[in-house]
């Protein structure tokens, strides 16, 4: 980007792009001190995308454009979740990003300023730059030619695009997870990882699901630098946002599910084990019983003296053993 001046301009990694289109198409590159100069021609727009700035790089940017101070200081702070404004001159969106890396979410923050003849992103911790879309969007001049409004609802339809693609990073990790559970049962790690995963999904529903809400105000009501051609395009961004929240919800609900029916399986192995053992003890009372009462040595005993005492006792002993064990084979204890 060309510099007016090295003390006056803030710093070039800061500022992505800073570019005047005219019936569309890419004029020139516009120094942030004169940036005031190209806003407000008849068909003309001045796109300023700044990555990561700091408090002086961003109070530069909108002195140079004549935002008022409430919208400075708004833009200034670090936002957890999305928000509209509407100052009169510009009309602010928050949006907030959504990216998964190794299987967790990371967050972070866009902002869109939309006014007459100009339009200033500024993306804090997001991780996709708006390069390609910008390219994009240079090959359709008629698109860029209609205004910053229009841009918007593509930068948000580009979000949502992320969105898609961050939590359909994130099916899989639920999907896996949801095989562990069902193979071999839930374990105290997989319970704690089960519980970050959920807790993950429900910051990104607060992420995604105000956004919705945002596009149905864009598509509907009446603000002063959104024309109304441009609102249908916000409506339908607005269903994809609806459509996305859904399919995180479902998500939340499918380990829900996942981790209840591992539950129900640990618990019928456990009856399982519980009517084995008892069986199995329900067989041995009987020999215990037996040995237990001619082990108390009394003098007058039945079979006591009689030859074939002991192999009719282990006799009596080895049929209820077996009767029992029988019985239990049969109604499916054992």
């Amino acid at each position: 980007m060309a510099q007016h001046s090295a003390a006056a301009e803030p710093p070039v990694n800061q500022v992505v792009a800073s570019v005047a289109y005219v019936d569309g198409r890419r004029a020139r590159e516009v120094p942030i001190a004169q940036a005031g100069e190209y806003v407000g021609g008849a068909q003309g727009m001045l796109w300023i995308g700044l990555h990561n700035p700091d408090s002086q790089c961003l109070t530069e940017v909108l002195q140079a454009l004549d935002i008022d101070e409430k919208n400075r200081e708004e833009m200034l702070e670090v936002h957890r979740r999305p928000k509209i404004i509407d100052y009169g001159r510009a009309v602010l969106v928050v949006a907030i990003t959504v990216e998964v890396e190794g299987g967790k979410p990371a967050f972070g923050e866009t902002q869109y300023l939309i006014g007459n003849g100009f339009l200033v992103t500024v993306r804090r911790g997001a991780r996709s730059p708006h390069t390609a879309l910008r390219e994009r969007l240079e090959a359709a001049p008629d698109l860029l030619k209609r205004g910053s409004d229009y841009v918007v609802a593509e930068l948000l339809d580009w979000l949502v695009d992320r969105y898609v693609v961050a939590v359909g990073a994130f099916e899989d990790v639920v999907e896996h997870a949801e095989q562990k559970l069902l193979i071999r049962g839930a374990k105290d790690a997989d319970i704690r990882k089960l519980y970050r995963q959920r807790r993950d999904l429900l910051r990104i529903h607060t992420a995604i699901a105000p956004m919705a809400e945002i596009c149905r105000r864009l598509s509907r009501v009446e603000l002063s630098t959104v024309d109304a051609a441009a609102r249908p395009y916000f409506g339908e961004v607005a269903d994809r946002v609806l459509r996305v929240d859904e399919l995180v919800n479902a998500l939340r609900e499918a380990l829900a599910f996942a981790f209840e029916a591992s539950l129900m399986i640990g618990q019928g192995q456990q009856n399982d084990t519980t009517r084995k053992l008892a069986s199995w003890a329900a067989i041995l009372a009987v020999p215990t019983a037996i040995a237990g009462i001619y082990g108390m040595n009394f003098e007058y005993m039945p079979e006591l003296k009689t030859f074939w005492g002991y192999p009719i006792t282990l006799g009596v002993i080895v049929t209820a053993c077996c009767i029992l064990y029988w019985r239990f084979r049969k109604v499916g204890w054992l």
